[in-house]
């Protein structure tokens, strides 16, 4: 029998907002929920033991849980107490994805584990009820909804009569327990007793209507096997540092957002979790952007994970193949293009946030950083030793051949703002970055390119960016070319050597940011009260932006400062570790989607970064064994 010895400290829920969440008909706060997952997709398990978001076979597949978004109806999972619960707790067990809630009762308690199995033929979620004390009486409500709550299957039973099968369309969904079960309002229901040491399991996997349903999984086998998976990964970390545990569920996070098949990191397993409670600024992330690119191989390699940044680069050749005028920001988990978006009217959204958006329309946006993401990761990989793509130079060369036509052109920034184009001053630093390593790669490598022409393109831009997004009255980069509007990503400039952090002009936007973009010590993006994104003002502060004050913090040798704002950062994760891409200070609740990889990511490096006291590029330089 597996250990289910939790390692993390537990939550202590109060019972009495317990039963609220419990019975109420909507979803809890984003940051009650923790994910699990296969590496194909993943579920967001909340804290009152509701599963009430899962999109299968895929991330981006249709929702058959999705009552993060609306309410049970629409389809969700809950294995609880059928009484009261005085007090729960939970926990991942030890460095893996595998979750652990602990029910207790007046009449005893017992734990709910969830996860997924790796490596299975077939996607599916196990849950293990075990008894701990007592005898409980407790309830399962299985309420399956196809295409994000849309479609009510069609529900029989197993030949075999093991429990019960599901279909709607394309979509089969089985469920397999010991106990019996019922159907009750279009929903299948199960109550029953557990006893100390007695253990009671579900296994609800996917499959295609037109095939026989899949076959069982041993659940008590898929456990030993899933928690091996997990903690074997998670040995090859090479970081020991003191915030081991807050990088660990990082990259465990990460590897979770992974799909196996192809290498692709989604933003985020969710669609349309707000940045603005109530508000519609709300997307869907369940796909890969490129401007994650060079921290996603930072912060893997940087860690020591060198199979899994192999794996997102070749997702990224892949992806970026063809000609270089059709590069988009974001992808599909495969490298698909076409992320069509659409509103879905019959979901509220989460606590009335609509609308709820299904693909992305900033797909087909022009944004000139992503040049320089790409440049900056595949330059990265290369003094990572990672090895090179056979046709790699030839794209690099073409890609680079038509940023030279099109980078003085205004675009829609790294922010996907929807009110208009304009000349962003982080695009242009980026379009300098994709000339610089790219020269630079040219330069090391003896590899064939035009380089002097490279080298005055890259001197004009740099040129440009200083002439026209500096505010010298102000003392300031601006968030575009002769505005007045501020933007955290210009904190990236010393970090991608634009200019040193010694630089007066950099001094003065980090001074600039402090005063006009913090709040309540953590940054804003931009002030979204000038209109520039075309939607009502109004967002959390967001959770990267401030792990880049920490690396500018540490560059000017604030250490102290950089330390101090790195463990507020890590407060502001969630019992379990997780955080979501922004931060209501005055909810005191995370926004928008969630686990978001782009949070992550910036954690992992702003640690390294912080306690190797030199730039992750130079450390995984002397990982591989270079000076």
């Amino acid at each position: 029998m597996a250990s289910i010895n939790a390692c993390e400290v537990p939550v202590i829920v109060d019972a009495n907002a317990k039963k609220i969440a419990a019975d109420s008909d909507n979803p809890l706060s984003i940051e009650d929920y923790a994910i699990i997952g296969d590496c194909t997709t993943a579920a967001l398990v909340g804290l009152n033991g509701c599963i009430d978001w899962l999109c299968w076979p895929r991330f981006d597949s249709g929702a058959c849980f999705a009552a993060l978004l609306g309410h049970a109806k629409h389809g969700h999972w809950s294995i609880c107490p059928a009484a009261e619960a005085t007090q729960v707790t939970r926990s991942y067990l030890e460095d893996t994805v595998v979750l652990e809630t602990v029910f207790q009762t007046a009449a005893g308690s017992f734990a709910v584990i969830d996860f997924m199995p790796t490596q299975q033929a077939t996607t599916s979620v196990v849950c293990i009820i075990e008894g701990r004390r007592g005898k409980v009486p407790v309830r399962t409500h299985l309420t399956l909804r196809f295409d994000y709550g849309s479609s009510v299957p069609w529900v029989s039973r197993l030949p075999d009569e093991s429990g019960i099968v599901a279909i709607a369309g394309r979509n089969l969904v089985a469920l397999r327990t010991s106990v019996a079960l019922r159907v009750e309002n279009l929903s299948i229901i199960s109550d029953f007793q557990i006893a100390a040491k007695e253990r009671v399991c579900f296994v609800l996997s996917h499959g295609q209507s037109h095939q026989p349903p899949p076959a069982a999984v041993d659940a008590e086998a898929a456990l030993n096997e899933t928690l091996t998976y997990w903690r074997n990964w998670t040995a090859c970390c090479t970081y020991r540092g003191k915030r081991r545990d807050a990088v660990m569920r990082s990259l465990l996070t990460l590897k979770a957002m992974t799909f196996g098949e192809t290498g692709a990191i989604v933003a985020a397993p969710t669609t349309s979790l707000p940045e603005q409670l109530g508000g519609l600024r709300n997307w869907d992330y369940r796909y890969c952007w490129i401007r994650d690119a060079t921290l996603t191989l930072a912060a893997l390699m940087g860690a020591g994970y060198y199979d899994e940044a192999k794996a997102w680069r070749e997702w990224l050749h892949r992806s970026l193949a063809g000609t270089p005028d059709d590069l988009q920001i974001m992808y599909g988990i495969f490298g698909e293009r076409r992320l069509a978006e659409w509103e879905v009217p019959w979901l509220p959204g989460y606590q009335g946030a609509a609308p709820v958006r299904i693909g992305n329309a900033a797909s087909g946006q022009l944004q000139l950083d992503v040049w320089g993401e790409m440049m900056g990761a595949l330059h990265l990989a290369r003094e990572g030793g990672l090895a090179a793509w056979p046709s790699g130079w030839d794209m690099q060369r073409q890609a680079l051949e038509h940023l030279e036509t099109i980078w003085m052109q205004p675009d829609d920034g790294i922010w996907e703002m929807r009110g208009g184009r304009r000349h962003f001053t982080h695009s242009k630093v980026m379009a300098w970055v994709a000339f610089d390593r790219t020269i630079k790669d040219a330069e090391k490598y003896n590899l064939d390119a035009p380089l002097p022409r490279w080298r005055e393109v890259r001197a004009e831009i740099h040129r440009t960016v200083c002439e026209r997004g500096y505010d010298s009255k102000r003392s300031t980069f601006t968030q575009s070319f002769a505005a007045d509007e501020l933007d955290a990503s210009l904190l990236l400039i010393p970090h991608v050597g634009f200019l040193p952090v010694t630089d007066p002009r950099v001094a003065g936007t980090i001074a600039a940011i402090e005063r006009e973009l913090l709040v309540n010590g953590f940054v804003m993006r931009y002030r979204t009260e000038s209109g520039a994104d075309g939607l009502p003002a109004g967002e959390g502060v967001f959770i990267p932006c401030s792990f880049w004050l920490a690396d500018a913090y540490l560059l000017q040798g604030r250490d102290a400062e950089a330390s101090a704002l790195i463990d507020r950062l890590l407060a502001l994760r969630n019992d379990v570790g997780l955080l979501s891409e922004e931060y209501d200070t005055k909810a005191r609740r995370q926004v928008g989607n969630f686990p978001q990889a782009l949070s992550h990511m910036a954690l992992v490096q702003s640690v390294l970064v912080h306690e190797a006291r030199m730039p992750l590029r130079d450390q995984i330089a002397m990982t591989c064994g270079r000076s």
